[in-house]
């Protein structure tokens, strides 16, 4: 049989785009690396199984970022960037940034492709694998703007082909693939935050993160780092988060997550505490307790005596 280069005059090999090998990624990495307990892993795993929509949310430096993306892989089984996106909403996110909308250009006005709509439509390309669209600070976008006549279709049973509607600035029918999960990220401390709209709401499923520092990984991480100011650090940020969630003003939505001590290599430790408690913590108290001096000072000299004693 002649070799198929023969057909084409330039005598140039086709080449065939090699094909990506991401590595496992499983229940066991996940628990290594994001300090949550088992039982915790499982029911967020289920919860965005059934619900397709879920908002993780929590106080500051409990890990929601970082933990979003490798619940994400831990589902899937594989470390595969490609199957999943995050985005970050703010004040000026809009429908445009999301969906679609015409935008300016050399011509006068262009319609390009949101975000999310690029996305699904790769979902709707791939129905055998899951894909996971992660917004940040979910709460700090106008929602009912930004998800349009979305609204109604990132329901569970919404989804897919039989559901599909009209866009707004196009002839098109859209539907969002069943193999689409949506994970929402929401800091519970940010006073200056709006409550969620009620309708958007009842269409997720709500976790609370919280501190990690007596899961089974942190252990882990504390016994291998083996240093006595950390340990004694660890046990007044406890106790803090226990006045925090005492507090009638703050409560569990404030206490104070791990992932300030994390990543904290075995030299300099305690350096590298001390500025984290004078310019990560007690700013954070001062902003919680801007009205209650003694608190600020209590705690501030409580923190403070770890490297004292």
């Amino acid at each position: 049989m002649n070799n198929i280069n023969e057909f084409f005059d330039d005598g140039e090999t086709i080449k065939e785009t090699p094909k990506l090998h991401y590595p496992e990624y499983g229940i066991d990495k996940f628990l290594e690396e994001v300090y949550i307990d088992e039982k915790d892993y499982f029911t967020l795993v289920e919860l965005v199984k059934n619900k397709k929509n879920i908002i993780v949310q929590g106080a500051p430096g409990v890990g929601k970022t970082f933990m979003a993306k490798r619940l994400a892989y831990s589902m899937m089984g594989i470390k595969n960037p490609e199957r999943v996106m995050m985005v970050q909403f703010h004040q000026s996110y809009s429908y445009e940034d999301f969906v679609m909308g015409y935008r300016p250009s050399k011509e006068g006005f262009d319609l390009r492709l949101g975000t999310f709509y690029k996305f699904c439509k790769k979902a709707q390309d791939d129905d055998e694998n899951d894909y996971f669209f992660i917004i940040d600070e979910i709460n700090r976008g106008n929602l009912s703007k930004i998800f349009g006549e979305l609204f109604m279709l990132i329901e569970n049973d919404k989804r897919g082909e039989k559901n599909k509607i009209q866009l707004l600035y196009s002839d098109e029918s859209f539907f969002i693939p069943k193999n689409v999960y949506i994970i929402g990220l929401m800091n519970t401390a940010d006073r200056s935050l709006a409550m969620l709209d009620y309708a958007l709401r009842r269409r997720f499923a709500f976790f609370d993160l919280k501190p990690g520092f007596d899961s089974d990984g942190f252990k882990d991480y504390q016994t291998e780092l083996s240093d006595e100011s950390f340990d004694k650090l660890i046990e007044v940020m406890k106790e803090l988060n226990q006045k925090i969630r005492d507090d009638e003003s703050l409560g569990e939505g404030f206490k104070i997550g791990h992932s300030y001590l994390c990543n904290i290599k075995s030299e300099n430790v305690t350096e590298k505490l001390t500025y984290i408690v004078e310019y990560e913590l007690i700013p954070l108290l001062k902003e919680y307790w801007f009205d209650e001096q003694d608190n600020i000072d209590y705690w501030s000299d409580r923190l403070r005596s770890v490297f004292n004693d």
